[in-house]
């Protein structure tokens, strides 16, 4: 509660604590058309407080009252808490509060968005539109297939430039930006497009960075660079649906339980090919798990050849990067050890750690071992 009292201090606002939501009401009524009168209640909720049956009635009270609502409730909670809150588009955030999206919701409380829902449709249950935003097509097309699939309609761009001319013509509820890009990286892009939303006297748009390997200090500058989140690859539909209703307030479907976590494994010799994992990675689809893998495959030569020249070069930022790149592929397909030579090859240069240089000729052997093994089995 006084972190909370902190941050909407921080954005302007007078703030009266309460550390109950009847002792909140019945100020709201004794207050009501006078100069005292309480415009916004913040309220701070989970299901074990009060049921959400029980919330909807609250809030009916103090909106009659003239007095706006916004609900925090845990992130776990958004879906139980969604049908309760009248507009949980604008009404409805997760807690622990972002500073950012708190803002956000102030200046929607302050001059409403317009915001079309769907013919026939109620907001909250309205498809939610997303920008995907990669430039390796393999991540891309699992992104927007396991997005489509649980109904969002999705546009698909491959680079920062086209990203900041779709947000400039379009009309988004969350762009998903892979952080490292050719020409105008992740950062860049989020840098770009607050200063334009900043001229434009708008609401930000939420951006949730995409990264297939982040050390600590990578995601905190993720987030001072305007992004408000990060989901790490490979990324599982429960996890896709959990941020976007977290950050737009709007529910997917039919998402299933989390697929996408790397799997313990006792032996540190890890097989080359994984095909059961490989569909566990996609979802349980095999056309697309099956595509994944063929796409690996058919850019692993161009990979292994730029590593190579990046090393001869001694450029460690293209080395970094294309390392980076293949690691992304690797995330999302049943390539067990090339993933891990990945991880530790990005890791052990990012460290600039005298390791590096064993970990690469280690990761150009598992290059070489799948591509035998692919071969093998044509």
């Amino acid at each position: 509660r006084q972190a909370l009292q902190h941050q909407l201090e921080d954005c302007g606002l007078d703030v009266t604590p309460f550390t109950t939501l009847e002792n909140l009401t019945n100020c709201v009524t004794s207050t009501h058309q006078t100069p005292q009168a309480i415009d916004l209640a913040v309220l701070g909720v989970t299901a074990l407080d009060i049921p959400p049956e029980r919330l909807n009635q609250h809030i009916w009270d103090l909106e009659r009252l003239g007095c706006k609502v916004l609900v925090l409730c845990p992130t776990t909670e958004l879906a139980l808490f969604n049908t309760s809150v009248p507009n949980p588009h604008s009404q409805l955030q997760a807690k622990p509060a972002c500073t950012r999206m708190l803002r956000r919701a102030l200046t929607d409380f302050i001059n409403p968005r317009q915001v079309r829902p769907e013919p026939g449709e109620l907001l909250a249950s309205r498809a939610p539109r997303i920008l995907c935003v990669d430039d390796n097509p393999a991540n891309l097309l699992l992104v927007q297939t396991l997005l489509e699939d649980m109904g969002a309609k999705v546009t698909a761009v491959d680079s920062g430039y086209t990203a900041i001319d779709a947000v400039k013509t379009g009309t988004f509820d969350l762009v998903l930006m892979d952080v490292q890009m050719p020409g105008m990286d992740g950062r860049q892009t989020t840098e770009a497009l607050r200063q334009w939303e900043s001229g434009r006297a708008c609401a930000p748009l939420p951006i949730v960075a995409l990264t297939a390997h982040a050390m600590a200090n990578e995601k905190r500058a993720l987030l001072q660079s305007g992004m408000d989140d990060y989901l790490t690859k490979p990324i599982s539909e429960r996890q896709l649906a959990q941020v976007v209703l977290k950050w737009t307030g709007l529910a997917l479907r039919n998402q299933i339980s989390d697929g996408h976590q790397e799997p313990a494994r006792q032996h540190a010799k890890l097989p080359i090919l994984d095909h059961d994992e490989g569909l566990h990675l996609a979802a349980g689809k095999a056309d697309l798990a099956v595509d994944m893998l063929a796409m690996l495959l058919a850019s692993l030569d161009a990979d292994r050849q730029a590593i190579q020249q990046a090393r001869n070069d001694n450029d460690h930022h293209a080395l970094l990067e294309r390392v980076h790149r293949l690691h992304g592929a690797t995330r999302y397909c049943g390539v067990p050890q090339l993933r891990a030579a990945c991880q530790r090859s990005e890791t052990l240069l990012k460290q600039q750690s005298p390791q590096a240089s064993e970990a690469l000729e280690d990761l150009d052997q598992a290059i070489i071992r799948l591509a035998n093994e692919a071969r093998s089995m044509a």
